[in-house]
């Protein structure tokens, strides 16, 4: 799929919010087991929300993309996060300046997010800015991602994140909807 990249006539919406979201697709863990998906969980909840949000949307791609292997993803993103790597992102990135609120949006991979997220948060200027953090998860929640951002990012305010669990994300809609209002992107 390509890059939805946020482009001149897409900010005749005049909006003041920018989703930017990593998700891959393929084997993935469910309940216990595996299963293959055509969309990542991240992504759907991302279409989820930008149904309900007047913002643009980013989304990350890997320049070397991760494997549809369940297994072989969570052997490289070991040797990422043991390597403190950072991962290329594909295509451009967005120009931030334009936004006030930055949802960001990630899969949770051995309780962090993917090393690719820290490619994206060195690579563009996220002070002064609101970042409102969610996770697609299989066992461990939000896994203090929210409080790796704070640390990360200490002139950016960094709201409570939503985790969704990745066997639940079609039925999310309500806590969903519960978070973008507790933060008043919707009403």
């Amino acid at each position: 799929t390509p890059v939805e990249q946020p482009t001149a006539s897409a900010s005749v919406k005049s909006s003041k919010t920018l989703l930017v979201y990593f998700s891959r697709a393929g084997e993935n863990y469910f309940n216990g087991g595996r299963r293959v998906l055509q969309t990542g969980n991240t992504k759907v909840v991302a279409g989820m929300i930008s149904e309900l949000v007047d913002c643009d949307v980013y989304e990350i791609q890997a320049a070397e993309p991760y494997s549809d292997s369940y297994d072989e993803t969570v052997q490289r993103n070991r040797l990422e996060q043991s390597d403190d790597a950072r991962p290329a992102i594909a295509g451009a990135l967005p120009d931030i300046s334009k936004y006030d609120t930055v949802i960001l949006g990630s899969p949770v991979w051995n309780v962090a997010a993917p090393m690719i997220i820290s490619t994206f948060l060195e690579k563009v200027d996220l002070a002064g800015k609101t970042v409102l953090p969610f996770v697609t998860y299989a066992v461990s929640g939000l896994a203090g991602i929210d409080e790796d951002y704070r640390a990360k990012l200490p002139s950016t305010t960094v709201l409570n994140g939503l985790a969704v669990r990745g066997e639940e994300v079609e039925q999310a809609s309500a806590e969903l909807t519960s978070w973008l209002r507790q933060h008043q992107l919707i009403k």
